[in-house]
């Protein structure tokens, strides 16, 4: 019995949308004790977007950024087989934002699945679109990372070391099969190490307690984001370059064959390491923490699109996207654009 071959996806439209309130440090300066310089010294960001309450939502915002990368694609919206959203900040507890933003789009019966990897989370939906593309079960996937966490984050002096990172934004990306298997989604590669979950996590409100959400929680802090900074900055910078080389030597690749390097935007300090690791020259390596912050699963697709738009990435371009986070989840992909 013949064997059919499996087909390669590829990423045939890409696009992002921002909310239009800019928060600069200067901005939070006001509000906690913290500093501009403080700020770009430790991440590298000068400014982030924060949602609008009653326009923005983490749904309509993916909707927005899905819209731009059909339209490149040259689809229509109803020509979606599948919806992967992947999310920290959902809208709801539940239902996940998938079926909103199915909602939004105006779409019926397809299915949408949520994805939670947080910061890889993209990377690890864009997987998942492949493997239904290579299958052959689904032609048109789309793939969309949105967060809103200016409305989950502690501003008070006690919170300012995580509050000053994070930022709101979405990006989406429209997988299809595309015409070789020399040509779109080479390979990607998902890890996790879940024995440092709570060494950048958001504990309650969680299912394991009696009480779900009570006023101690809200007064001790623990409804925030936590973050052991320098043990995330340990694991990143060792996680990325070995997974960003897993892609390469998976295909036969050396670093130096990296056109363009997208890696989850999280500190500009670890995108300098990881530039500087892998022997990358500062204009293979894109970054725009400095706008948006750390948005979180929306900060990949959010710089493929702007790298795609500002011409930095071609047609036959080798594209590798990297991303590391709560988990421990870490992620790669290489992309011949």
């Amino acid at each position: 019995m013949e064997t059919k071959a499996l087909r390669n996806s590829k990423i045939a439209g890409i696009g992002h949308y921002v909310p239009e309130k800019v928060v600069t440090n200067f901005d939070l300066e006001k509000i906690m004790d913290t500093t501009d310089a403080w700020i770009q010294e430790r991440t590298g960001i000068k400014e982030r977007r924060y949602f609008e309450e009653g326009k923005d939502t983490t749904a309509n915002m993916g909707a927005k950024a899905a819209v731009k990368a059909l339209e490149m694609a040259g689809l229509k919206p109803q020509d979606v087989d599948m919806i992967i959203f992947a999310t920290l900040s959902p809208d709801y507890t539940f239902p996940g934002s998938g079926v909103l933003l199915q909602r939004e789009l105006g779409l019926n019966n397809i299915p949408a699945l949520d994805v939670r990897n947080q910061c890889s989370g993209f990377v690890y939906a864009l997987s998942v679109g492949d493997q239904f593309i290579k299958t052959g079960m689904y032609n048109n996937v789309l793939v969309v990372g949105s967060e809103i966490h200016s409305s989950g984050l502690d501003f008070s002096t006690r919170g300012r070391a995580v509050s000053v990172i994070f930022g709101d934004g979405a990006g989406a990306a429209v997988l299809t099969p595309a015409n070789n298997q020399e040509t779109g989604i080479l390979s990607t590669h998902l890890h996790a190490q879940g024995e440092f979950a709570e060494e950048l996590a958001v504990i309650d409100p969680g299912s394991i307690k009696k009480e779900r959400l009570t006023h101690q929680m809200i007064d001790e802090g623990s409804i925030y984001p936590y973050m052991n900074g320098s043990t995330v900055f340990k694991h990143a910078v060792q996680r990325f370059p070995e997974v960003i080389n897993e892609a390469l030597e998976a295909n036969g690749y050396k670093p130096g064959d990296i056109d363009m390097l997208i890696p989850h935007q999280a500190n500009l300090r670890i995108t300098s390491f990881i530039q500087q690791k892998m022997g990358l020259p500062e204009d293979k390596v894109y970054s725009n923490i400095q706008r948006y912050g750390n948005t979180t699963a929306a900060s990949v697709p959010i710089a493929l699109s702007e790298a795609y738009s500002e011409g930095k990435i071609k047609k036959g371009d080798l594209v590798c996207l990297a991303a590391f986070g709560s988990g421990f989840t870490w992620a790669s992909a290489l992309i011949r654009w």
